[in-house]
């Protein structure tokens, strides 16, 4: 009728404090482990990126000039037959025939800036300058002073 009385019977289960405190040491350093990796990944990404849109614009670029040595449509006599500026390939131009060629379907955002501000080097330009001359665009760089994950600077790319 009665039960026999056993001590561990009531007591209640579950982590003790010592537990507790080294299971969260364990996930603090697994966490700390983890976000420079995560770091490194985003970066990586957001170069991937820069790549893609950099290599995007001068495809443009060199479509745009072998339209304009095909002569396709007129270009500035001084202008290397390269576009005037990067809106020209998101606008297009007008063509022989009436018909209306366009480049790019959009000016990529800068992935390192945030900004769709992109800078801009002609013939006439020294390779090494970051101030355009405003004659047309033969290249297009990056206004980032970051470092990428080899070393190189991004505007060099």
């Amino acid at each position: 009728m009665f039960r026999k009385f056993h001590p561990r019977a009531n007591s209640v289960r579950g982590f003790t404090l010592l537990e507790l405190i080294i299971a969260t040491a364990i996930l603090s350093v697994l966490t700390m482990m983890a976000l420079p990796l995560a770091r490194v990944t985003i970066q990586r990404e957001r170069e991937k990126e820069l790549r893609r849109d950099l290599w995007e614009m001068r495809d443009a670029i060199d479509r745009y000039k072998d339209a304009a040595d095909r002569q396709a449509f007129q270009t500035k006599v001084d202008s290397g037959n390269y576009p005037p500026d990067l809106e020209t390939l998101v606008k297009g131009v007008e063509a022989q025939g009436g018909k209306k060629m366009r480049f790019l379907r959009s000016l990529p955002v800068d992935p390192m800036t945030k900004s769709k501000e992109w800078g801009l080097r002609s013939m006439q330009d020294d390779p090494d300058s970051d101030s355009w001359g405003g004659q047309s665009v033969f290249d297009v760089y990056t206004k980032s002073e970051g470092t990428a994950l080899d070393g190189t600077k991004y505007k060099d790319w």
